[in-house]
């Protein structure tokens, strides 16, 4: 549809893959180098900038394969829920996955057999192809960096440094997926589309006692209950460092975009000093 196409040459403009021509700026021919959406194109170049390139590539190949934990059959769904708690990750759902990437890597280094890998797998109500082909598509997307002769930062999941790297690097690319909690009970409201959305039940967050206030989504699914899949917390400050002006100046009026402002106006009078004294 003509709205469709423009939405996508909009979303474009907002990730800077395009000139002022409209056509595909140096940054977006370096995006378009990579099989992925746009949006974790953005993440994994930013990856390099803020140098936390391994672990985004974990990301994306396990938010690019088919989802990793199985369905759980009816009266198993607890046992199921309790396996996943043991690779949840504080930080949120995309650490999570990277926790299960590492875990299936270390079981099959460990594994004399693929039976013994395909049975880890059943024990943890994960599958094993999903995660083979995240392999799969993780090596192809090392190899598509060093033809491209970009830098592959050394692994260090697990320190600060390196899970503020991250969401800075999801960031950088997912800042048009960003949602609030409006009132305390999981009623998510998209900055973009002002719809409102509920955690997919495979979050780790989901069911928790603690939901964080902002989030940022890799997808939104109407088929599956207006949910939203792979979520991480994220803070307002973060937002408004790296959300480019124009596309939060575009954004509809909302509770949430006033409250950034305010985060905004209150970090503003810093930069303004910061200036005055170079």
């Amino acid at each position: 549809a003509p709205e469709s196409l423009m939405q996508a040459l909009e979303d474009l403009d907002y990730l800077a893959a395009l000139d002022n021509d409209g056509n595909l700026s140096e940054f977006g021919i370096i995006m378009s180098e990579f099989p992925l959406d746009p949006q974790l194109s953005k993440s994994i170049l930013a990856s390099c900038e803020f140098e936390c390139v391994d672990e985004m590539l974990t990301i994306a190949a396990m938010v690019t394969a088919p989802n990793c934990f199985l369905h759980a059959p009816p009266g198993t769904e607890e046992i199921a829920l309790t396996c996943w708690r043991k690779f949840s990750h504080p930080a949120g759902d995309h650490f999570t996955l990277i926790n299960v990437f590492n875990a299936f890597k270390e079981a099959s280094a460990n594994s004399a057999s693929q039976c013994n890998n395909e049975k880890w797998c059943r024990d943890y109500f994960l599958s094993c192809s999903a995660l083979r082909m995240a392999g799969i598509i993780r090596a192809e997307l090392v190899e598509i960096m060093k033809r491209i002769e970009l830098p592959i930062s050394e692994p260090d999941f697990g320190s600060k440094e390196n899970i503020l790297s991250i969401k800075k690097s999801l960031l950088s690319g997912y800042f048009m997926h960003i949602a609030r909690d409006v009132d305390g009970s999981g009623n998510y409201l998209m900055l973009t589309h002002r719809q409102v959305a509920q955690l997919h039940p495979s979050s780790s967050y989901y069911n928790n006692r603690r939901i964080p206030e902002w989030v940022l989504f890799h997808e939104f699914s109407i088929s599956e209950d207006n949910s939203i899949r792979v979520v991480s917390e994220i803070s307002p400050d973060l937002f408004v460092e790296l959300v480019p002006q124009y596309y939060f100046s575009n954004l509809p009026p909302s509770e949430s975009k006033d409250i950034l402002q305010e985060v905004i106006n209150h970090l503003s009078p810093v930069s303004t000093m910061k200036e005055e004294h170079k």
